[in-house]
């Protein structure tokens, strides 16, 4: 028969936390990538809403927030669908952009 354990304590999983860290690592990559493209193509205005759009549709994504296989580019493909909607929408837009 197995022991059983009364007083069993939560010890942190090193691997976990590195995967954990890995993904964090992963998404600021993305995110930054992301923002600065969007900074150098529609200014400083359209990257700081991108910036929302991104954090926002992260947090939609289907995976555990721990998990181990998130993809990061989907949320960028999201983030970059809400820009289209919004700067096709933006008659201002077309300006800026010519002008660059």
């Amino acid at each position: 028969m197995w022991p059983i354990r009364t007083n069993a304590r939560h010890e942190p999983d090193p691997f976990s936390d590195l995967i954990y860290e890995e993904q964090i690592q992963l998404a600021e990559r993305e995110l930054s990538s992301f923002i600065a493209a969007v900074r150098a193509s529609y200014g400083p205005e359209q990257a700081e809403l991108s910036v929302e759009d991104w954090l926002e549709e992260s947090e939609l994504i289907d995976s555990p927030p721990r998990s181990e296989a998130r993809n990061w580019r989907s949320v960028t493909i999201a983030a970059s669908a809400r820009l289209a909607n919004r700067v096709n929408l933006s008659p201002s837009a077309d300006a800026h952009h010519i002008g660059n």
